[in-house]
């Protein structure tokens, strides 16, 4: 979600249909729902998160997506959201990151893109916290290409995947002096190595 990006993009592809990826929206509502958890910790208790604080208890829980908690989990949400969160501020956020994720669910492409802009109006609503009226703001801004996902069906989260892969390779390496070695090992263990040419391979 780069300005400068989608700048290049427009110039360089102008016909090309751009597209947000998912796992970057999601990061960001999950990062806006901790800042209201925060902000809220602070406002309540005027300190930041202890051990034994309901929200500091609940900060794991919140980053679950609602259909994987247990009975016995969202029922211990529940009950810390209660405790620590008189305005249900934490409870809304988390609302608005699990409509996000339902979003990415949502098969028909209209239907989700209705979804979004119900989101974003009601986002945007003065009466909601401020970190979610700026979350809003930015679906707003992006919300074309954060939609055009729903057209297109891709990611670029294998990539990201890969790359993140070659980097602990590199760290477990302790680092690598010599390029081509460097290439073997990151092709060996990221592909699927054509194995009847590895004999043909020189380690130098």
């Amino acid at each position: 979600m780069s300005a400068s990006y989608a700048a290049v993009y427009s110039v360089t592809l102008p016909r090309a249909h751009q597209v947000v990826d998912p796992f970057h929206v999601v990061a960001l509502a999950n990062r806006t729902l901790d800042q209201v958890r925060r902000r809220v910790q602070i406002e309540t208790l005027g300190h930041r998160g202890r051990k034994d604080d309901p929200l500091y208890r609940a900060r794991r829980l919140l980053t679950f997506g609602e259909e994987k908690l247990s009975e016995e989990r969202a029922s211990r949400l529940q009950s810390l959201l209660a405790l620590g969160d008189p305005n249900a501020e934490v409870a809304i956020s988390y609302r608005v990151k699990e409509r996000i994720r339902e979003f990415y669910r949502t098969t028909n492409p209209d239907a989700a893109r209705e979804l979004l802009d119900d989101l974003v109006f009601h986002c945007v609503s003065k009466t909601m916290p401020p970190e979610i009226r700026r979350l809003g703001n930015t679906l707003k801004k992006w919300f074309t290409k954060i939609c055009n996902y729903h057209l297109a069906k891709i990611t670029n989260g294998p990539t990201e995947s890969m790359n993140n892969l070659i980097k602990r390779i590199k760290r477990i390496g302790f680092g690598f002096r010599n390029f081509h070695n460097y290439r073997i090992r990151a092709l060996l263990y990221t592909g699927r190595p054509h194995w009847r040419v590895l004999d043909s391979i020189v380690v130098r």
